[in-house]
């Protein structure tokens, strides 16, 4: 199974490449949406004419890119009739040459996720929605109830948080949030899977929705402003 070049959180992840750097951020935006599982584990990639047009590289480019994602274990890739380049399973620890964030790395996330999320979630109660966006945060919402694993539950919840920000209609605010949510998920990783505060995160995941659609835009903003903090205290708690 491929994933969709259509769906609105590929189009939120994936920009043109801009500058100088075309393979470093080609490597960047296709190593996100991994993680966030935006590209889903065991899906193939879009064919490499579809993700070099999305990107504006050439496939010479992407090519490069997807052997520096190959390397870093993320994904594998078969050649030939039926072949392609499959979504591995993300690693659960470090890799070797990296070290756990410093504590200023873990607060900085933090307050950039306070201002960003919030923010998000308060616009996104502003729009008029049509049919696709109401859709996108409904299954974005039903995929975490879904969710059959730790892996599978944080990657849900990652996409939800990216799908709020998606719906306000601004490209800066979605790659804000991806990048963020893209450390969340990295710090999360790193903490145990605590079923007291999933339930407590399910019920104010629920409400921040209800909020949205409902067009309550101080209730969805405080709601996300309070799940925010209840992760970050988890973090400052048990991370060193």
């Amino acid at each position: 199974m491929t994933d969709a070049m259509g769906s609105p959180l590929v189009d939120a992840a994936l920009h043109p490449v801009r500058g100088h750097m075309a393979f470093e951020s080609c490597v960047e935006q296709l190593g996100s949406a991994i993680r966030l599982g935006i590209f889903r584990v065991g899906t193939k990639l879009p064919g490499e004419r579809e993700l070099a047009e999305k990107l504006s590289v050439s496939r010479a480019t992407l090519r490069e890119a997807i052997s520096a994602l190959r390397a870093a274990g993320l994904v594998t890739t078969t050649r030939g009739r039926g072949g392609g380049t499959v979504v591995l399973p993300a690693a659960e620890q470090w890799p070797a040459d990296q070290t756990p964030p410093r504590r200023a790395e873990i607060d900085d996330v933090i307050v950039f996720r306070s201002v960003i999320e919030p923010g998000a979630a308060y616009r996104a109660a502003l729009i008029d929605f049509d049919a696709a966006q109401r859709t996108l945060l409904t299954d974005s919402l039903a995929d975490l109830a879904a969710a059959e694993t730790p892996a599978d539950y944080r990657q849900a919840d990652a996409r939800l948080h990216l799908a709020i920000a998606t719906v306000c209609g601004s490209d800066e605010l979605a790659r804000s949030c991806s990048a963020v949510q893209v450390r969340i998920h990295q710090l999360l990783a790193e903490i145990p899977f605590l079923k007291t505060n999933i339930d407590h995160s399910e019920t104010e995941h629920r409400a921040i929705v209800a909020a949205i659609l409902d067009g309550s835009a101080d209730r969805a903003r405080d709601i996300m402003t309070a799940h925010c903090d209840a992760t970050a205290a988890l973090l400052k708690g048990l991370l060193k």
